[in-house]
């Protein structure tokens, strides 16, 4: 599910890049994981907050097939539905993505799925700040710059739906 060079470096560039937004995240409640591809951070989630109901979203079916295999692993209790978030029905009190697309964008897709007073989290890179001087509409909009411990600063973008 990663590039062949992933490998080496999948614990400091995947997963302890997805560790950050667990802290903006109770320990309850019900989330949607749009894109999840290997599972990033839908499963990272999933271990960190055991009580919160995930849900991954992914369109294709060969990274569903080791989502299942993974969630079977772990025996975690993780829903996986296959499809583009565009063609989901549901509310989530938080829908996360990474590595998805552009903020506006991601937006666009996602947006049926947040639950009134509920947020998109969106993990960024350091494009973070422009992606959200790009949406001048919006006004519930927050860039969280979260250090843990020896990790590099985590950009999570969140977007909150009036309630």
């Amino acid at each position: 599910m990663i590039g062949p060079k992933e490998g080496e470096i999948i614990w400091e560039r995947h997963i302890e890049n997805c560790l950050p937004i667990t802290t903006l995240l109770p320990d309850a409640g019900i989330l949607a994981d749009v894109g999840s591809g290997a599972g990033l951070p839908g499963l990272v989630i999933a271990l960190a907050k055991p009580d919160l109901k995930v849900t991954l979203i992914e369109p294709l079916q060969r990274r569903v097939e080791f989502l299942f295999e993974v969630i079977d692993e772990l025996a975690l209790p993780v829903e996986v539905i296959r499809g583009k978030s565009e063609s989901i029905r549901g509310r989530y009190n938080f829908v996360t993505a990474r590595a998805v697309a552009p903020l506006t964008r991601l937006i666009e897709s996602t947006w049926h799925l947040v639950a009134p007073k509920g947020a998109l989290l969106a993990i960024k890179g350091e494009s973070a700040q422009s992606e959200i001087a790009a949406l001048k509409t919006w006004k519930k909009v927050q860039l969280h710059e979260i250090k843990m411990a020896d990790l590099p600063v985590s950009r999570v973008v969140e977007v909150r739906q009036a309630g």
